[in-house]
């Protein structure tokens, strides 16, 4: 079974045309800038990726090209399975494991639909196993979409002893939490990957993965400097800068992420099918043009110090 590297992987976005229609050649741009910015891999077909709002067939395609993009050393991990029967599900999961991504990654609220509790959760997860190769890396995603199912530590326990399982991407947004988790992940193949911005370092020290979340859609080149030197006597200015900035998270996203692409040279639109392109307002502009000053100015003191 392959492994998963350790470092950053972005939530990819999917951008859209002015008739709604999947942009794919600004999926290609944005996997090449991924790249260029020193990502280690991609997690495709995400709640970013507005999942939710695509079809199968646009599901397997963006899946398909994020990998065909991407470099070879660059691991594309990919989810999708937005069905509630576990046989639709196992089905979309199939699909997406014939497209060559390095992992396929399960989200945690479609195996446990109304948060009836653990023993359900780990009977439907065992039944969709059924239905998948054995020889498929496996991801849990803590989706905040429709609800955030939180893996609690029995299921953390399940999901070291199937032996299948090597990506978690962790949205607890709790030190405590991480800590538990961390302890508890230790010395398995299961590696967790923080989506939280402001609890980064905190949980690198304490064995975390790396960072798969919203904003290495905007720098991810500062978190991948950060990942590579946790132990850099910049690290901690690195982080509060990072903190702060998280908390554009807030504001009308993907939107956000999609107009700091077009700063970046990826002309495409802020069309979205989740968010309103009328929630992008002037303040919401200017809160990203400020961002992106800064962004410039942390990465070249970055590159100063080495």
């Amino acid at each position: 079974m392959k492994s998963i590297p350790n470092g950053v992987f972005p939530t990819m976005i999917t951008p859209f045309t002015k008739e709604n229609e999947v942009d794919y050649e600004n999926i290609k741009r944005i996997v090449q800038w991924y790249v260029k910015k020193g990502c280690q891999g991609i997690f495709a077909v995400c709640q970013s990726s507005e999942m939710f709002f695509l079809s199968l067939d646009e599901r397997i395609k963006i899946a398909t090209i994020v990998k065909e993009t991407a470099c070879s050393n660059v691991c594309v991990v990919a989810s999708g399975h937005i069905s509630n029967s576990i046989e639709e599900q196992a089905y979309e999961m199939n699909a997406m494991a014939q497209t060559g991504c390095d992992g396929i990654v399960l989200i945690s609220n479609r195996l446990d639909l109304h948060n009836d509790g653990d023993s359900i959760w780990i009977k439907n997860a065992e039944k969709l196993l059924g239905k998948m190769k054995t020889d498929i890396p496996l991801g849990v995603y803590e989706c905040p979409h429709p609800y955030k199912r939180v893996l609690t530590q029995d299921l953390l326990k399940w999901i070291m002893e199937t032996q299948r399982f090597v990506f978690i991407k962790d949205t607890c947004c709790s030190p405590d939490v991480l800590k538990q988790r961390l302890d508890l992940l230790r010395g398995s193949n299961v590696k967790l990957y923080n989506a939280n911005g402001q609890t980064l370092l905190y949980s690198l020290f304490l064995g975390a993965a790396g960072y798969s979340g919203v904003m290495a859609n905007f720098h991810p080149d500062l978190y991948v400097w950060l990942c590579n030197h946790i132990n850099h006597p910049y690290a901690e200015k690195l982080q509060r800068f990072l903190s702060l900035f998280a908390f554009t998270e807030s504001l009308p996203y993907p939107l956000t992420a999609k107009y700091h692409m077009t700063l970046e040279g990826i002309p495409m639109t802020l069309h979205s099918r989740t968010t309103d392109m009328k929630r992008f307002n002037d303040y919401a502009k200017f809160i990203i043009d400020q961002q992106i000053m800064s962004e410039k100015e942390m990465a070249d003191r970055l590159k100063q110090l080495g």
